[in-house]
Order: C-alpha cells, then structure tokens, then sequence
C-alpha cells in the first residue's frame, strides 16, 4: 500500500477523523461582519469534499479590545453561531471534521478603521514588527481574557464545530504570558514558571468547564520561536513537560515562528525557499514527550512526504493547509493513487497570505477558484464545441488551453520554443525558486487529462491561422525585455537579466543592478551573482528591495542578501551610464547616485508586451482574447487567472 498511513483514521477524544490529513487555521478574508458566511462555507467545503479528514477554521478574536477589521471572525459575541453553524454544516455532510481557533494578539495588535489599537500585553515589552508599545494587563483583566476564550469555546460549540483551538503559537497572548522575557509580573500570572503557566491551567479548565466533556480542547503551540526575545527550543519542550499533565488538553499543533519580529515572522507561511517539512523533526521531540495527540505543519505539500513524517512517527496528523488552497481534490486523488494528477503547492506565498496582506480574499496562483467557490466553480460545459488556439506555452496560455479543453472545445496550443513554460523557465533558474517551475508541470499535466493538441516549435502567424481556421484564438505571446530610452555608452557591458539566467553573457566581477521591478528578479539576480562570487550593488527604483513580493519572501530574502554582503541602494533610477559608472537618480530628491567601478551593469527595467500576433490578427474576423503578460505584463497570479476566465468565455 503506497499510503499505510496517511489515509488511516485518528481518534481524539472519542471523534473519529477519517485520515490524517488537516488544513491548518489560516486568515482567508471570507469572514463579513465579523462572522463567517456563505463564501466561507463554500470554501471550506471544497476541502471537506475533497478528502481532508479535519479543518480548523482561522483564528477568532473572544475579546471586543482585539477585534479590528470585519473579515477576522468575532467570537466575543453569539453573532457568529449561526455562521459558524454554516460552515459546521457544510463540512459535516461530507465526513470531515471541524475545529474552530480562539486567539489574542497581545503586545501585536492591529488598526481599526485606520487608527492604532490598544494593543494589551502581559508586560511592557513591545513588538518588533507592528511596533506596539503594549498596555500592562490588570490581573482582573487576565481573568476576563480567560473566561472569554471558554465563553468563544461555548459558541464553538453550540454551533456545531468539533473542537476549539487555543492560540499558543507564534507569540501571541498565551505566549507571551509564558515567555520569561515578555513577562515580568509579579502577580499569579508571573514570577515563577509556575505562574507564568498558570494563563493556560486556568484557561483549558475554564474551557473545558462550559463546553462539556465531548468537546474537543486543543494548543497551537511553536517548537522554537526563532526570535532574540522569543522561546527556545528548549523552553517550549518545558512547557510541553508540563501541558501533558493537562488531562483536558486532547492535542497539540505544532508549528515554528513568531509573529512578534521580521525573522520569526517568515515561519508562519514558509515560502518555496525554505525545506520541506523542515518542522516535523521539532515536532518530533516534544511528540516523545507527551500523552496528546500531536499534529504539525510546515512545507508538507505533497501526500508523500506526509506519509514519511507519520512513518516516523514524528506526528499524528499532518497541516497540508496550502496544498489544500492549490488543490482541493488532493486527499481524494492521493487515495486513489493518481498522484501525478494533484496540482502541488509550490509555496510561492503569492495569493494565499500574498492576498491576506493586501486585504483580499484568499486564492491561489494556480487556481483562481479558490476563494471565488461560489462565482467561478466548474466551469460549464459548452453546448457547441469550437476549434480554439492558443498562442502561448506560458502558464496563461497553458490554463487557457486546460479550461477551454475541460469545456468541450477542441484545443491547439502552439509553442515557439521547444519547451512550454515561459518565463517560468527563467524564474526557476534563481536561487531557491526550482519550485516555482513545478507550476508547468501541474499545467503540464492538466493539459494532457484533457487532451490539448501540444504544438512546440510552432509560431503563430497569421498564415497559420488562415490555415488552421480556428474560431477563436487565445494569445498569450507573453513579453520581452524592455530597455528605457536613455543614454548607455558603447563602453559600458550593460546586459539584461534574462541573458544572465541563460548564461548568454559571463558576469563581471563588480556588478551593478538597475531593479525597476522591485520584485523577485532583481533580488534573485543579485543573490545568484553574490553567490557566483560577484560583488554587487542593487539600485532598486523604490522603497525597498522585493517592495513588490509577498512580505514573509521579501524579509528572509533581504536576510540572505545582507549575509551575502550585497548593498542595496534605494530610490534609485536608472538615469544612464558611460564606462564603468552607472547614474541614478534618487526618486524624491532628484540628486545623483554614482555607482563608480563596476564592470557590468544588468538592466532589469521590466517587459515589453509582445503584440505582434495581436496587430496582425487586428482585421482578422477571428474571436481573439488576450492572456497575460501581452495584454500587460505582470505575474503569473494575473495570467493564470486571465488564462481561466478567457476560457470560460469562449
């Protein structure tokens, strides 16, 4: 059997959860009014009907002082029952089990309506990544955190959910309280490890108290924080040692990461560039020490690597939250053996806590339908069948020709290149972005299922669409480099990023970085040339390096560029160059930036559309529909999505 573990049921206090697969609890900007709704229902559901054995839902706020924007769900009243009745429902019906998350920020707190918050902690110690300067919480403000964590637990479980996760992790409230260096106290709650402890004795019999004994209590709790003020390794598997003697505590979630500072931070949804499973070790430990139930998350995106942790018995269930957001049927398709078929994560961070960060719902780069359950579904079959080409082996073209084919048309996809995937093939080739390439093999695939006419070596002309006659043609022709008009001298060896990932050109030893896109490339390029041995300055036309990348990928990647002795240079833009000076302007001030002696100047000024085959089909009476970067170029995320919704008018 490929899966002798994975797909075997696990009991927590007497609930039988059908496998040993769980989405971890994660924000999706779903919530409206405070309370969960149809759009996080149908989400959820799609999970549920996909196989996953137990969904927690995202954190709740139970105390009206932490409670701020209108998509996080608000337990501290009974408003939210009858939506998480909702979500309760739509999951059950279809085997799957559900938890509910109860959480305090502490000394992090947020904005509401546009104004800091108060932000609450057990001690004045602030934050290092929302900058708070917490108020010292009364003891008597302690007890009322308590008995409104059980009293969120109540309406948990009143609505029907499983169980309720209480927030340890990632050094929130109930950590911070257990942490030395955040709590000095010196009432019950502080001073000794003992009281420092006493928050969650008092907060699991509180719970346990009102809800009953079927109900399901369980911890999130960190291996490590990996943050100087955070708890070690060694701290948390104290606190461990003693939350087994925690008889109405059912199971513990184990993750890694702080949200208190910009290092720690990145653990929380480790990007593409860090390990695979790299938690379930750590998790390991502290599982040979206690009596609950252990679950963990972290990098575990395929089924096969899942089954391996639970062989080692590192784990008792497995988080697979992303990899559930990328591909919903992947329990299902896992069991069934069809392995090749699941659309893996490839952790890219774009659109899942990427979309959290802006404010927006949650989706996938890969798969626009998450988050859109309820407006996008399955597309509908068409009732007359069309010859549809697809100009473009890119990932909008590819999803074109996948969604069009799902739908009954007949689909051609010409390639001029004897590979599919665009500039996916260049982004791959950048330190620690390999898996950025497996997004073509997961549109690969799905072309294949529903049988697209794969064309490579094929430009697209107008002869050639005079000769196939489609009805429709779908251009994703994508873009070139673009080169601002301004002054470079014949002296100066000025390349583009795209010749150095093809090794057209070989890297000089002083290089120079003119980033205008402020995105992965520049920092990729300026990784890939520290490592090379170059010494290298990257002039970013913005705020920050990655000022365009998701927040967790920007820091650690700026982390790594700061070890590798890179120099970024700010608000600079490209203004020129002669010789081995490159010139920038800065963008506020309008002074020069001189960068003198280098040898090598690589342009990253962005791309140019191509819009050759859309000119020339101009007059054509041909249906044309434009994907992607030669519509305007951008990421991915927009040309999958374009991709999908071009289909589905077709």
């Amino acid at each position: 059997m490929l899966f002798s573990h994975l797909f075997t049921p696990h009991e927590i206090r007497g609930h039988e959860i059908r496998n040993r697969i769980f989405s971890s609890a994660h924000q999706t900007i779903l919530a409206r009014s405070g309370s969960p709704g149809e759009d996080m229902a149908a989400y959820h559901e799609a999970r549920a009907r996909g196989g996953t054995g137990l969904i927690i839902l995202e954190s709740s706020r139970p105390y009206s002082d932490d409670v701020s924007a209108s998509y996080y769900i608000d337990s501290s009243t009974d408003a939210c029952i009858p939506g998480y009745k909702m979500v309760a429902d739509a999951v059950h019906k279809h085997g799957c089990k559900v938890f509910g998350q109860i959480n305090h920020g502490g000394r992090i707190a947020y904005t509401h309506e546009g104004m800091h918050m108060v932000s609450h902690a057990p001690s004045m110690v602030p934050d290092h990544r929302f900058h708070c300067m917490p108020r010292v919480m009364s003891t008597e403000y302690v007890w009322k955190i308590i008995g409104a964590f059980a009293a969120a637990a109540v309406r948990m479980a009143e609505a029907g959910l499983d169980g309720a996760e209480l927030t340890a992790s990632h050094g929130m409230l109930i950590a911070q309280f257990l942490n030395p260096q955040t709590n000095f106290r010196d009432d019950e709650f502080g001073g000794s490890d003992q009281n420092r402890f006493r928050i969650v004795t008092e907060m699991i019999a509180a719970t346990r108290q009102v809800v009953g004994n079927e109900f399901i209590i369980g911890m999130r709790i960190c291996a490590e924080e990996l943050e100087p003020d955070g708890l070690d390794q060694a701290g948390w598997l104290d606190i461990c040692r003693r939350l087994n003697d925690e008889e109405e505590l059912d199971y513990l979630n184990v993750t890694v990461g702080s949200m208190t500072g910009l290092a720690g931070s990145v653990h929380v949804v480790p990007p593409m560039t860090i390990d695979h499973a790299y938690t379930a070790p750590k998790a390991g430990i502290i599982k040979n020490e206690v009596r609950q139930s252990v679950l963990v998350t972290g990098r575990i995106n395929q089924p096969q690597l899942a089954e391996q942790v639970l062989a080692l018995g590192q784990a008792d269930m497995c988080g697979m939250t992303r990899a559930l957001i990328s591909d919903p049927e992947m329990p299902n398709k896992a069991r069934a053996g069809q392995l090749d078929d699941i659309r893996a994560c490839i952790g890219c961070n774009q659109a899942c806590i990427g979309h959290y960060h802006q404010g927006v719902r949650i989706s996938c780069i890969q798969n626009p339908v998450s988050g859109r359950e309820l407006t996008l579904g399955t597309p509908a079959p068409v009732e007359t069948p069309r010859k549809v080409l697809v100009a473009g082996g890119g990932p909008g073209g590819m999803k074109a020709a996948t969604v069009a084919a799902e739908r009954g048309h007949q689909v051609i996809l010409c390639e001029k290149y004897g590979r599919l995937g665009g500039q996916t093939l260049l982004a791959q080739m950048l330190p620690g972005r390999a898996e950025f390439g497996v997004i073509i093999d997961n549109l690969r695939r799905e072309m294949e299922l529903n049988a697209v006419e794969i064309r490579l070596n094929t430009t697209v002309d107008k002869a050639l669409i005079e000769d196939e006659k489609p009805d429709t043609v779908i251009i994703a022709t994508g873009a070139t480099p673009y080169r601002p008009e301004i002054d470079i001298s014949e002296e100066t060896q000025a390349v583009d990023a795209w010749q150095i990932l093809k090794g057209e050109v070989k890297p000089g030893a002083s290089i120079v970085i003119a980033d205008w896109r402020c995105d992965w490339v520049g920092m990729g390029l300026a990784e890939k040339l520290a490592r090379e041995g170059a010494q290298v300055r990257l002039c970013v036309d913005g705020e920050l390096a990655g000022q365009n990348l998701q927040r967790y990928l920007r820091w650690h990647w700026t982390g790594k560029l700061h070890k590798l002795g890179v120099e970024v240079i700010s608000y600079a833009r490209l203004f020129g160059a002669d010789g081995d000076t490159a010139y920038f302007q800065h963008t506020t001030s309008g002074e020069p930036i001189i960068c003198e002696n280098m040898d090598m100047l690589v342009i990253a000024q962005g791309h140019r559309p191509d819009t050759t085959l859309e000119q020339d089909l101009a007059e054509s009476d041909v249906e044309v529909h434009l994907v992607g970067d030669c519509l305007s170029p951008r990421s991915a995320e927009e040309a999958v999505y374009e991709g999908f919704m071009a289909a589905r008018k077709v």
